[in-house]
């Protein structure tokens, strides 16, 4: 038995050409049309690189700064002893501690988006590496969630700051809004995406380093992106 389509997915993928990579602004127009569901739906992007992540100089892992904040409310963890665990409290951690926090966290506790580690609590944190590694929350220096300045990462992450890797097949998979956003502002996001991707280029990349981009809502259809049209594309400052 065939799955029958809904009539609000079938309004959605009429407007939407398969065959067409849209200019940026046009796909994020079309990407606001076609999110049609009755909540706020998250928007992400998917990009295929040229890279072989199983190579270690093939490998991203990285952060990004979205100029226009995630639209999400993000829980951040610091694992910390000391002095260092009223700052991280003073700068607005939703949780931090020490010992305890990591006993907390083993006993199955998961309620934060991003765990941050100052470097000295790290040996300690590695047991976790079952639990948090497979939910992309083990903190790393690169991806700025291992470090002693807590006030600044703490307020980046909450402003809307990414860790993002690609997945084994080379492609890259990142929130970066909400539906409600302008065209303009999902735009500016995305630039800012495509911008750390190139100057994290890995070293082993060979050939044709971007393949596609494709952005869509949560409950939307596909839209891809001319992914040319969005490298030469010149943003004006704020």
């Amino acid at each position: 038995m065939s799955k029958k389509t809904s009539k609000r997915l079938s309004a959605v993928l009429e407007k939407v050409d398969k065959n067409t990579a849209y200019e940026p602004l046009t796909a994020m127009q079309l990407l606001k049309e076609t999110a049609t569901a009755k909540f706020d739906e998250s928007v992400e992007a998917h990009i295929r690189l040229g890279i072989d992540p199983k190579y270690t100089d093939q490998q991203i892992r990285t952060t990004v700064s979205l100029p226009k904040g995630t639209g999400l409310t993000v829980r951040v963890a610091v694992i910390a002893r000391g002095e260092k665990v009223k700052e991280a409290n003073d700068a607005g951690a939703d949780l931090c501690g020490s010992e305890e926090l990591i006993d907390e966290i083993q006993g199955g506790m998961m309620d934060f988006d991003v765990l941050i580690a100052t470097p000295d609590m790290m040996p300690k944190i590695a047991k976790l590496g079952k639990l948090l590694g497979p939910r992309g929350l083990m903190p790393s220096p690169k991806g700025g969630t291992v470090t002693t300045n807590l006030v600044e990462a703490i307020a980046e992450f909450k402003a809307g700051k990414l860790e993002f890797r690609a997945d084994r097949t080379g492609i890259v998979h990142v929130m970066f809004g909400k539906a409600s956003f302008s065209a303009e502002d999902l735009l500016t996001n995305l630039k800012a995406l495509q911008e750390t991707i190139d100057r994290n280029r890995p070293s082993g990349a060979k050939g044709r380093f971007w393949r596609t981009v494709f952005v869509a809502a949560s409950m939307g259809p596909s839209i891809q992106v001319d992914i040319n049209a969005l490298r030469d594309l010149k943003l004006a400052e704020n």
